[in-house]
């Protein structure tokens, strides 16, 4: 294969991935807004600008088009882990990594100036249909973070535990800030509380 046959399956690649983002935003965008039930596959084309038969080429359902958001985003960090500093210390790297990702424009999710939104979410994390895609999306994405904290810390993801289980801290971790800013009465801003979940992480979690 020559550069320009590489070339140009890395754009192919490119334009692949940028219309599964596409079609996962809109779909997590309109059932946020509308609800569940009030949002069709037709709706969720027309907002991506594509096909229903386009859509059909990437995702089976509404959920697994929303459970590839999650996917995409931990694949994100786990780039961003390989491009930060080598002699950062691994869990500062973890944190800007996970921040970057979850509030890359400001913070969003749980923000009291959009209780809206916040309580759409909310709803659309709680559908049924919705949890089983999850449980594999964070499969997925817990091997692609396994792979990006192996080669950051030169350790084995096939023989060494660490790297699987640094990857399900980050998980988990990322989980914990998000559903602790949903669930907060006014909502929470998501950014300092990643930061103070990763730091305490960092510290090994003492007593409070």
């Amino acid at each position: 294969m020559t550069e320009g046959d590489d070339a140009r399956v890395g754009l192919r690649e490119r334009k692949k991935r940028e219309t599964r983002v596409a079609l996962s935003q809109a779909t997590i965008g309109l059932c946020v807004q509308r609800g569940w039930d009030n949002v069709t596959v037709e709706d969720i084309a027309a907002a991506a600008n594509v096909s229903v038969r386009t859509f059909r080429n990437y995702f089976s359902s509404k959920a697994e088009a929303i459970a590839a958001g999650h996917l995409e985003r931990m694949r994100r960090i786990a780039d961003s882990l390989r491009a930060r500093p080598a002699t950062e210390p691994l869990w500062d790297s973890i944190a800007h990594a996970v921040q970057a990702q979850f509030v890359p424009q400001g913070d969003t999710v749980g923000s009291p100036r959009d209780r809206r939104w916040t309580d759409g979410l909310r709803l659309m994390l709680a559908e049924p249909a919705l949890q089983g895609e999850v449980v594999k999306a964070n499969a997925a994405a817990q091997e692609e973070l396994a792979k990006a904290i192996a080669e950051r810390t030169g350790t084995d993801v096939t023989r060494d535990v660490y790297p699987q289980l640094v990857a399900a801290v980050i998980g988990a971790s990322s989980a914990v800030a998000v559903e602790h800013c949903l669930r907060a009465d006014p909502p929470a801003p998501l950014a300092p509380t990643l930061r103070e979940v990763f730091d305490r992480v960092a510290a090994g979690l003492p007593t409070p």
